[in-house]
C-alpha cells in the first residue's frame, strides 16, 4: 500500500485530536487519539506500525483535518 490517509477531528468533549482510518472493503481500520499535533503524530505512527505486517506498511501517511467552519449571525 503506497499511502493511507486518516481523518483527524478534535473531541469536544475531551479536546483530544482524534484520528481515525477505515481499511478497504471492510477489513478493519486504525482509531488513536492524541493530546496535540504532536502527540497524535506519534501515536498515529505507533498504531500504523504496529496494524501492519512488514512490506505492507504503507510509504505515506496523510493526516486530513476536518475542520467545519461555524458561522454565527451578529
Amino acid at each position: 500500500m503506497d499511502e493511507i490517509a486518516f481523518q483527524v477531528q478534535r473531541d469536544e468533549e475531551s479536546g483530544f485530536l482524534v484520528a481515525s482510518w477505515d481499511g478497504p472493503h471492510g477489513s478493519g481500520g486504525i482509531t488513536t487519539q492524541g493530546e496535540d499535533l504532536r502527540d497524535l503524530q506519534q501515536q498515529v505512527m505507533e498504531a500504523v506500525s504496529v496494524h501492519f505486517d512488514g512490506e505492507e506498511t504503507p510509504r505515506r501517511i496523510r493526516l486530513h483535518f476536518v475542520n467545519d467552519a461555524i458561522l454565527v449571525p451578529a
